[in-house]
């Protein structure tokens, strides 16, 4: 059996009135809708604030408009799978292209 993770102080933002505006302007922002799904033209409803950039890897990005998107559970447990007894998902490095100037004419 899995054993519930600790709360914290991070857990605590959830519940303040300033997250659940935010919660509102994001539901809104999205329509409703689960972006990830979205984005593989997919239409679902949404129902999770998700953070891009996990709370607990970068704490000055919880309040971060940009780093909040709307999903659905099911999308939201693929991020997630430690929170169903999964093992965590590893960090994956975002591919980047460098473009250099040459002084070739």
């Amino acid at each position: 059996m899995v054993s519930a993770r600790q709360r914290d102080d991070i857990d605590k933002l959830y519940k303040t009135p300033r997250w659940r505006k935010i919660r509102l302007v994001i539901i809104a922002r999205d329509f409703g809708l689960c972006q990830e799904c979205k984005r593989r033209g997919i239409i679902t409803k949404g129902t999770i604030v998700h953070h891009k950039v996990e709370a607990r890897d970068d704490i000055t990005m919880f309040w971060n408009e940009n780093n909040l998107e709307l999903a659905c559970v099911a999308c939201h447990n693929k991020e997630h799978p430690e929170r169903s007894g999964g093992t965590k998902k590893a960090k994956t490095k975002a591919n980047v292209v460098k473009f250099y100037a040459t002084n070739e004419r």
